[in-house]
């Protein structure tokens, strides 16, 4: 009773903070079940009661209805959207049948490299320190102690920040040779093939661009910028046969991953919306090139919903 009594408090605060405002939540796994590499992914257990309480507190809007409404200025009491990054293809098996379950529209935004068998290069290098036969890693001319998971988490962490900003070629070839000096085996699939986009965009999932190879767009010459943006889209909409007008920038945070430049570039692209990871919520007066976002990781529901509503302040 008094958890309820919590949320209705929550849900009329969200109205009175939230009138005109527009919370994005960003995802990128839903997960069968935990992975201590990954912690902040939630389980499908966890996604589930996250949209239930999306369904019985706030208004769920696809971004298109979101973005009209926020034009016209009568976007809903409790606004929010549900977008995911990358294209993994649990979107398709595990969290598209939760948005199902409580009618939730989603955004998936998809980096169409990853969708011909190989695996992104951050979950490439995060496999090489998950895999637990290993008690050492060689890293270029680093001879690395595997421990328990915190330490191989942390370590994972520390290498994917060094590799993240580099050219996206000379990050490929980084990680092949990381599997080559370790003699090391893919993991599995764990992104959409073109099928299964397609499969997911059916369903009504809104289809979104991420460029080709999730690269760090500041770091690239216009003319590749624009290449990555255009053939992304391109091929999504070769892929769903629907036109793709929505984009996440890669990483995401303003003036570290993207630049004005690049927001012009999206613009020219034909995009009639770009989302950030910079947290807050938007209204009328946000750039719809860069809409904010931001990851719930809370693991309880009055939490969670307590860090929605704080999202407006």
């Amino acid at each position: 009773m008094l958890a309820k009594l919590s949320h209705a408090v929550l849900q009329a605060a969200g109205k009175l903070l939230g009138k005109n405002k527009l919370s994005i939540l960003i995802y990128h796994q839903v997960l069968a079940k935990p992975d201590p590499m990954r912690p902040n992914e939630p389980t499908a257990e966890v996604f589930d009661w996250q949209m239930q309480l999306i369904r019985r507190y706030f208004t769920p809007l696809s971004l298109d209805d979101a973005l009209l409404h926020l034009q016209q200025d009568t976007l809903p009491a409790n606004a929010i959207c549900v977008t995911f990054d990358d294209g993994y293809l649990n979107n398709l098996t595990i969290a598209q049948p939760i948005l199902a379950k409580y009618q939730i529209p989603a955004t998936v935004y998809v980096a169409t490299a990853f969708s011909h068998g190989c695996n992104m290069w951050n979950d490439r290098l995060i496999y090489l320190f998950a895999d637990t036969a290993r008690t050492q890693l060689q890293l270029d001319n680093e001879l690395i102690a595997l421990g328990d998971m915190a330490q191989r988490r942390a370590l994972a962490q520390q290498w994917l920040k060094k590799l993240k900003y580099l050219q996206p070629e000379e990050r490929l070839s980084k990680i092949s040779a990381f599997y080559q000096q370790n003699n090391a085996t893919e993991q599995s699939q764990l992104m959409m093939t073109p099928e299964q986009v397609k499969q997911l965009s059916d369903t009504g999932v809104t289809i979104g661009a991420h460029t080709v190879n999730h690269p760090i767009l500041k770091v690239l010459p216009a003319d590749q910028q624009l290449a990555e943006m255009q053939q992304s889209k391109q091929q999504l909409e070769s892929w769903i046969g629907k036109v793709v007008t929505h984009f996440a920038y890669p990483n995401g945070v303003e003036g570290v991953d993207f630049d004005g430049q690049t927001v012009d570039i999206a613009k020219q692209t034909g995009f009639k919306s770009a989302v950030v990871t910079n947290w807050g919520v938007s209204d009328q007066h946000t750039p719809v090139h860069k809409l904010k976002r931001f990851t719930p990781w809370d693991k309880t529901p009055l939490r969670f919903h307590l860090r929605l509503i704080q999202q407006h302040f």
